[in-house]
């Protein structure tokens, strides 16, 4: 068997040993948490849409994000139930305004989403057993996901206690729970009626909505059902999507429009960066500390790539010895974070392995460099 020397030069000086295993082990939970930021920031950004019961989508030209949704003519989503292969539309109305916290009486945006009570179109847990309740007047549903700033709702509504709070000061009355959960650009959530929705935004044009929602019939081709209804509408004020495209667009949004994408992004290549530098400095001090062992070993005639090969096993050793731990507390601060702020961050394979592979990369880069010390080690010139 061949002598691992590049283990026993990494255990033979054991608080260094442990110093580089705990750079790398930050390296990878600071790639690890700007992934699971950004990652949550696009899965909670796009629960609403998942939630939404349709094939088809409309939305204005001017509408970015649903968060700031932009009305268009109600009519458009009517015109769309004549083309062939259509079953059923809905519209939906998203809107913010201040809730106050019943208890503090402090105010805080909350996120409205409003529907014809009679309407099958929302799927979060929770809506279904409580939508009849929408049909009472100045009635909602609330989010017992919601940042708890808004009030203990969903505690005092389990507890058997009549709710009541305010919505842009016009007062309503809690009468359900469900669940969608917080999301970047909203801290909670209620769901109403389409009348009370118009109690509450009394200045706003009822005949505009902010989503159009279609149902195809069973068999039919939504690609061509899409291109019907485009042909159909052939106008520039309504934009018509698939349930990925509308997806996809929410995602495009927060990618490409806005910091938040670029800072993780930006975040995860410098935990590599701090990794490359980290592992480049330990494998470049055992590399000068024992240049005279490698200097013999070329003297006995084993080349540089046998030397170089032990370089870039410690490289190794060292990712896999550091990920182990990183992987560990990360699953500890994602539940932590996940608990304290609502938003959904866990842990997925894929996120595993593509950190896995960016610690094994970071760290043969390092090697790579910190080699270069080896390569120009002469025999005569040490001896």
């Amino acid at each position: 068997m061949k002598i691992p020397l590049a283990w026993l030069q990494l255990r033979k000086e054991k608080i260094r040993l442990l110093i580089a295993l705990a750079g790398i082990s930050f390296a990878d939970i600071l790639m690890f948490m700007q992934l699971g930021f950004r990652d949550a920031l696009f899965d909670s950004a796009v629960t609403p849409h998942k939630g939404l019961n349709g094939d088809i989508f409309l939305l204005s030209p001017k509408t970015n994000s649903i968060i700031a949704p932009k009305g268009f003519a109600r009519r458009r989503l009517y015109q769309a139930l004549a083309v062939e292969g259509v079953e059923s539309a809905y519209p939906v109305y998203v809107n913010f305004a201040p809730w106050k916290d019943p208890v503090k009486r402090t105010t805080r945006n909350i996120m409205i989403i409003a529907i014809n009570p009679h309407d099958p179109i929302l799927t979060f847990p929770g809506v279904a057993k409580n939508q009849q309740a929408l049909k009472q007047e100045n009635t909602v549903l609330f989010d017992e996901l919601s940042r708890s700033e808004f009030g203990p709702i969903a505690s005092q509504f389990k507890a058997g206690k009549t709710v009541f709070s305010e919505v842009s000061a016009h007062r309503v009355k809690v009468e359900g729970l469900f669940k969608l959960g917080t999301s970047f650009g909203a801290d909670g959530n209620i769901i109403t009626s389409d009348l009370t929705y118009a109690k509450i935004f009394p200045s706003l044009d009822p005949t505009l909505i902010s989503i159009g929602v279609i149902k195809i019939k069973p068999g039919a081709d939504p690609n061509l059902v899409i291109a019907s209804i485009k042909e159909k509408l052939n106008m520039g004020d309504v934009k018509i999507f698939s349930r990925q495209e509308f997806i996809d667009y929410e995602i495009f949004y927060w990618q490409s429009s806005t910091a938040i994408g670029f800072i993780f992004t930006l975040g995860t290549v410098m935990g590599f960066i701090v990794g490359i530098v980290i592992v480049y400095q330990i494998l470049y001090t055992d590399i000068a500390n024992h240049l005279p062992e490698y200097a013999t070993l070329k003297a006995m005639g084993y080349s540089n790539l046998y030397l170089l090969n032990i370089v870039f096993q410690e490289a190794l050793i060292l990712a896999c010895l550091g990920y182990l731990p990183g992987l560990g507390l990360t699953l500890l601060l994602y539940s932590n974070t996940a608990a304290a702020t609502g938003l959904p961050i866990m842990m997925t394979l894929a996120r595993a392995l593509s950190v896995l592979v960016l610690t094994v990369v970071m760290c043969c880069l390092s090697g790579s460099i910190a080699a270069n010390r080896l390569r120009s080690a002469d025999p005569a010139d040490i001896f």
